[in-house]
């Protein structure tokens, strides 16, 4: 047989965890054909010596749904050998939308996921239906794309404004119903929600999926047990499932898996991710597919005071936040308006916060300053300067952003900062490792590199894990959870997506900042070094991070889909 592509003398980690071999990789018309010694003629060899063939990379959990009209890359995940994305997640999608409605459904994707509105009002949305979304996607793409259908945007195509207002009338969630149904039928992978209380529009007011009720969400997943196919998953669903369970009596109700965000340490809620593991094991021992995903990232954010969302949720400074620089100014110089801020986000008088710690001065750092004076500054905590200067946290954070005109670059970081945990969380069987965001926080934080980061720290550095349990956790997984069988693993007769690198140098290096997205906006990039190639469907997308020039993606279909056009 003359090969398509044969990939020669690699060390083959074929994503089902058992012991890595050398062999070879013979690929033809897009599909594994053979693997072993091999010698038959081919268009295309590659020789991997020294490095590893594994199944390409499933970025499990992105926000690409705009991104990908401009970008068919969606860049960055391919750089860090993801092969296939996932987006439409957390309610969030841009299908189903109804005509002159387009720019109201993006204002929800843009703050919650901090894409700036002036890059998505390029966008032209020509689709109204999740089956006409899907088809228009479905050509010219890079890496593959799996869709969920977002709750929200759901809610909104049927409720209008009364969205964010009450809950759905019996008729309101018979339309919800069949619009899910459409688009279950058209392949959607999946029916996304959200419980997460601090996901709001730009007005402060709670996203439309918010404001369903159990009665709403659960006839929802209904229309996924009646077809036979999809997931679930949910934003914020880990304080509703430490609350009554609701993740995994939603799972036990459609027969479907529910995964969920997220299973991680946090500064926020100390001690929670050992109760929630506690949780999940006693659902798991029942039989129930409800996981929470995680992380091998630090979830940081880098912002200024001029654009945050750190302190969003708190009733007197989110509206603060959403002002202009010149009455944000204002503000944060009367005395007033300081000490409602000490109240709220120091002695916490209102309960605790959605996005801060009790002690969050501990955990953000000064990264860049503007003024001279204040450059000896950087790389100090808030408290640090607080305490060198003898002032009160909120006195010395204001003047500060007073002093610099809303410039000075904070890092923020509190989640995964304890590094036993997070090793305890990442070989945790009952997690689905990833949760990189991608295409979302674009100006606050990156976490494409969660692949190359578990393969170079956890992996090769702190050896946390075995190589082929970690390409497992990338590959394998992740397809069977989200119902991609025909991907995952290096098999004869599977789908051809494999990555090629190197482990003794493959990690994510230092973010960058560029302004390549529409209007110039700027974004934070994170390149990968030690990919050597990322191949989608037969076909070199990469190599040693260079675009090939080739589009060989696919929109991916659920099973229902592929049953009937098979």
């Amino acid at each position: 047989m003359a090969y398509d592509l044969l990939i020669r003398n690699g060390r083959i980690v074929d994503g089902s965890g058992m012991p890595a071999f050398r062999g070879d990789v013979a690929v033809k018309d897009g599909k594994i054909v053979e693997i072993g010694k091999l010698s038959g003629p081919a268009k295309r060899t590659i020789d991997a010596d020294g490095r590893v063939v594994a199944p390409g990379f499933i970025d499990n959990h992105c926000h690409y749904d705009a991104q990908v009209t401009w970008d068919p890359l969606c860049s960055y995940s391919c750089d860090h050998g993801a092969t296939s994305v996932i987006f439409g997640n957390c309610s969030l999608s841009l299908a189903p939308v109804r005509k002159g409605k387009q720019r109201r459904l993006s204002e929800f994707l843009s703050y919650v996921e901090a894409i700036p509105m002036e890059v998505l009002d390029t966008l032209e949305i020509t689709w109204e239906t999740v089956p006409e979304y899907l088809e228009q996607m479905d050509h010219n793409l890079g890496v593959n794309v799996g869709n969920l259908i977002g709750h929200t945007a759901v809610r909104y195509y049927v409720m209008g404004d009364e969205c964010q207002k009450r809950t759905a009338t019996d008729d309101e969630i018979k339309q919800m119903q069949e619009l899910v149904r459409d688009g279950m039928k058209a392949g959607a992978l999946g029916l996304s929600v959200s419980r997460n209380q601090g996901h709001f529009d730009p007005q402060g007011v709670h996203i439309p999926a918010i404001w369903a009720d159990e009665k709403e969400i659960f006839a929802l997943g209904d229309v996924l047990r009646d077809l036979g196919t999809g997931i679930i998953q949910s934003g914020g669903g880990n304080g509703a499932e430490m609350k009554d369970a609701l993740m995994s009596r939603l799972s036990e109700a459609t027969g479907r898996v529910v995964v969920y965000n997220n299973l991680g340490q946090t500064m926020r809620r100390p001690g929670q991710w050992q109760k929630q593991m506690a949780q999940v094991d006693a659902t798991t021992a029942r039989g129930i597919r409800a996981y929470p995903m995680c992380t091998p990232n630090r979830i940081t954010d880098y912002f200024t005071m001029r654009n945050t969302q750190t302190f969003r949720g708190l009733p007197v400074w989110h509206p603060i936040c959403l002002s202009s620089p010149e009455e944000m100014l204002k503000s944060y110089a009367d005395p007033e308006v300081r000490k409602k801020l000490h109240e709220e986000a120091i002695e916490f008088k209102n309960g605790p916060a959605i996005g801060i710690c009790s002690t969050w001065w501990d955990y953000m750092a000064l990264q860049t300053a503007v003024l001279p004076e204040n450059k000896q500054y950087e790389g100090k905590t808030l408290g640090q300067i607080a305490k060198a200067q003898g002032k009160g946290v909120i006195d010395c954070f204001l003047d500060l952003a007073i002093e610099e005109n809303l410039d000075t670059e904070w890092l923020h970081g509190e989640n995964n900062v304890d590094e036993e945990a997070v090793a305890k969380i990442l070989t945790y069987p009952n997690a689905i490792i990833g949760l990189s965001d991608g295409g979302a926080h674009v100006q606050f934080q990156s976490g494409f590199g969660f692949s190359t980061r578990l393969l170079s720290e956890w992996v090769r550095e702190k050896q946390v894990m075995s190589l082929e349990q970690a390409v497992r956790r990338l590959t394998f997984e992740s397809a069977s959870t989200f119902g991609l069988y025909d991907r995952g693993l290096l098999r004869p007769g599977m789908v051809a997506d494999i990555v090629i690198f190197d482990p003794d140098t493959v990690r994510p290096l230092p973010l960058e900042v560029v302004h390549d997205f529409p209007t110039g906006a700027k974004r934070i990039k994170e390149p990968a070094q030690g990919i050597m190639a990322t191949v989608v469907n037969g076909e070199v997308l990469l190599e040693d991070g260079k675009h090939t020039g080739a589009l060989p993606g696919r929109v991916l279909r659920n099973t229902y889909y592929q049953g009937i056009r098979a």
